[in-house]
């Protein structure tokens, strides 16, 4: 197996899962099957219970990891299911190391960073790449260099390039190229440092990557070359661009997936990238535009919406539109009403969230849409919210609520889980992954997945109260998904409306270019047949 070790240096934020997934795409446009583990050297086992304004998104798999968002586009750029095993966190190893102290697995030795921390860094790197059976092993190195948490994880790399061989491992340092405004000049040397800093641990770059809004000078590149000690057509400008989807072109114009190829002693089988060059050319030319509002309550930071950000990419691209997200704080329309936020909508999207702030907000979109004939899609919670929206005002339960919200409600039409009531645990204690879910034949969940049985992931405690589906349904709001033999509801439809559809799943945490999630792609062809009839 041949490795590609992405480190990042100067700042955090340069967009190294970017350069990673990219530098992956391109490998896999040439036939090669790649696979990738991302690092990150906080103290958290996982993702889930971290703020997403902190971290943005927790992105969920297949098994129910929740993990950083840099595996979404993994799985996006790639096209490839991970496992919460590609994921490794200092969190992980620490307790993984402790658990075997305290079970005297090393033999009363005293458990120290080097060799202990590392070997378990390695072991997981080993064990993941053995059973993903991958031609290329992508691992991205979070944090950056010179930080005291990634350390261990800096030194688990040194070992492993020379275990593995320096000619079967390609070492990216992604740096940032500053640009001073006084005098307009590309900077080398916080690249230079950072090269240093790597260097002390006893890791040699082999391709640097210039971070920076602009491309980078020809004697910028060659400044790096000559003080770094990395080939000259090893040094790669990646300018800001529209769309991260451009990232794997700009690459491969630089001539990086023939040096990799070249570097890797690798036979290229194939040339898929003009499928990629096509969907880029899609994503980039929309001839038509259509405005969708995204109500939520984390939309200070868009990453916390990164995976519905992308769906909207991919479904925009199959649909033909640019989609033109309005991101709207549900506190606000609690202030100030729906209709001076989302007027300008063709369509509404309301995701998934936790805890109470901003809920009243979001169900005054969802009447909005409801009753204003404006295409919906909620997500998780959104499809809680609008189960609570419907029974409030359609079947006169004024005080209807999740009891999440409102334990003493007298209409809790949306309650725990079963399974969690006593859970005292956050961390990993959701209903989440991957779950087979079956469709009623003819309602609009199956026209747009085209079958009957899907999978979608999940991440959720509450679900709808079966005590009051009956009721529901009978004025009108019909639940046409569910799974575990009908006991739960995943999807709930309003017929009549131009387009109102709910999902207790994540349909944006599947959704690839070429590939997009079906039900947002079902809400932008609706929104764009609203925009045409306005017209």
């Amino acid at each position: 197996m041949k490795f590609v070790i992405v480190t990042g240096g100067v700042l955090s934020g340069l967009g190294k899962g970017i350069t990673a997934s990219s530098i992956g795409r391109l490998l896999k446009s040439r036939g090669f099957s790649v696979s990738a583990i991302k690092i990150d050297p906080y103290l958290n086992c996982d993702a889930g219970t971290m703020n997403p304004f902190q971290h943005g998104e927790v992105f969920v798999l297949e098994d129910g990891g929740e993990v950083d968002l840099d595996l979404g586009n993994y799985e996006r750029f790639l096209d490839v299911d991970l496992s919460s095993a590609h994921n490794i966190t200092t969190g992980k190893v620490y307790r993984a190391v402790i658990e075997k102290e305290r079970r005297g697995e090393y033999l009363g030795k005293t458990v120290q960073i080097i060799p202990h921390v590392t070997n378990e860094i390695l072991l997981r790197i080993k064990t993941v790449a053995r059973e993903s059976r991958a031609d290329i092993m992508l691992i991205e190195l979070g944090g950056t260099v010179g930080d005291i948490e990634s350390m261990p994880f800096l030194e688990a790399a040194r070992q492993a390039i020379i275990e593995v061989g320096r000619e079967n491992v390609v070492v990216v340092h992604t740096t940032l190229i500053p640009v001073l405004s006084t005098v307009g000049e590309q900077k080398t040397k916080p690249t230079q440092h950072s090269v240093k800093e790597l260097r002390a641990i006893g890791i040699q770059p082999d391709m640097i990557v210039g971070r920076g809004n602009r491309p980078m000078d020809k004697g910028t590149r060659e400044k790096i070359h000559q003080f770094c000690d990395v080939p000259l057509e090893a040094v790669v400008s990646a300018p800001d661009v529209s769309s991260i989807y451009q990232v794997p072109l700009v690459l491969e114009d630089q001539g990086v997936t023939n040096y990799l190829i070249k570097r890797l002693n690798l036979e290229p089988r194939a040339d898929e990238l003009p499928g990629w060059r096509e969907f880029v050319h899609r994503v980039m030319n929309p001839p038509r535009a259509v405005n969708i509002a995204v109500v939520g309550k984390y939309v200070d930071l868009k990453d916390s919406y990164l995976s519905h950000i992308e769906a909207f990419h991919h479904a925009g691209a199959e649909a033909g539109a640019k989609v033109n997200l309005i991101w709207v704080e549900a506190e606000d329309i609690e202030k100030s009403g729906a209709d001076n936020h989302l007027r300008k909508a063709q369509g509404v999207l309301v995701p998934g969230g936790f805890g109470e702030r901003g809920t009243e907000g979001k169900i005054q979109a969802i009447q909005y849409a409801r009753q204003g004939g404006i295409p919906f899609l909620g997500v998780c919670f959104g499809f809680q919210l609008a189960v609570i929206e419907f029974c409030r005002h359609n079947l006169g339960h004024a005080d209807a609520n999740s009891s999440e919200l409102n334990p003493k409600t007298e209409h809790p039409v949306v309650d725990l889980l079963p399974e969690q009531k006593g859970v005292t645990d956050l961390g990993g204690t959701m209903r989440l992954g991957s779950h087979p879910i079956e469709l009623k034949e003819g309602s609009t969940a199956h026209r747009l997945y085209g079958t009957l049985r899907i999978n979608e992931r999940h991440r959720h405690r509450y679900e709808v109260n079966p005590d009051f589906i009956a009721e529901i349904e009978k004025k009108g709001l019909l639940f046409t998904g569910s799974s575990d033999g009908g006991r739960r509801m995943e999807v709930a439809e309003l017929p009549g409306h131009p387009h109102f559809i709910g999902s207790q799943f994540h349909p944006e945490l599947k959704s690839r270019p070429n590939k997009p999630s079906r039900l947002h792609l079902g809400l932008v062809k609706a929104a764009l047949s609203l925009s045409l009839r306005a017209q």
